[in-house]
């Protein structure tokens, strides 16, 4: 983790922190790193930090992997934490992972725990789920024990928000491009599913063809 501050360190009574994965390396992209790729005038990291906070995360931290440097110096985030993901070539697992040892408090150089009830989840390569989808999410946190989900046609998507009784669960079982998915296949019946297909378009930015979803 970096030593980059949180801005809203003092609202540590908002129970909710989003979490951004933002460490992919756009390998199917000609090597670009996602984070940087501009989408309405600004890299999406920092559309998808400002989506997280509309929605009502006064505290964000991000994962970074490919290419970090280039990300803190060409990305405004201020106020958010940056978390140092050394192994992200391993896929999203290893960022996830990352992200909730920071929140924890429990990774390596990391301060203390944020004291969060929950993780809002968010991938960076996913501009088209905005604040709307989000704050659905985030609005169905109860305590730490909550499991829920974006759902799209009934599909189960991102945003995701594992409440803090989770995390190790989670982090136990999240390997390769995974994510999450094992560990909520394991508790399907736990998790509240939100529709947001009205308010959201659940494509990926992975490949050259999905750069057409990007707006100047």
């Amino acid at each position: 983790m970096t030593d980059n501050e949180d801005r809203t360190n003092g609202e540590a009574t908002d129970p909710v922190v989003g979490l951004l994965l933002a460490a992919g390396g756009g390998r199917r992209l000609g090597g670009r790193p996602k984070a940087l790729l501009e989408h309405r005038g600004q890299p999406l990291v920092e559309h998808a930090v400002a989506a997280l906070r509309a929605a009502g995360c006064a505290r964000v931290h991000v994962v970074l992997g490919a290419r970090a440097d280039d990300v803190r110096a060409r990305a405004a985030l201020d106020g958010c934490v940056l978390v140092d993901n050394p192994e992200w070539e391993q896929g999203m697992g290893s960022s996830l992972r990352a992200g909730l040892a920071s929140l924890a408090g429990t990774g390596s150089g990391t301060r203390a725990g944020t004291g969060a009830g929950a993780a809002l989840v968010s991938l960076v390569d996913q501009p088209g789920i905005g604040a709307p989808a989000m704050a659905r999410v985030r609005s169905g946190y109860r305590d730490e024990r909550s499991l829920v989900s974006a759902a799209y046609a009934g599909v189960r998507g991102h945003p995701v928000l594992l409440g803090a009784a989770h995390w190790a669960g989670v982090a136990a079982t999240a390997t390769g491009d995974r994510g999450a998915r094992a560990y909520l296949r394991e508790h399907e019946a736990e998790i509240a599913l939100v529709e947001c297909g009205d308010v959201a378009r659940p494509y990926d930015i992975d490949t050259e063809a999905d750069l057409v979803h990007l707006e100047p």
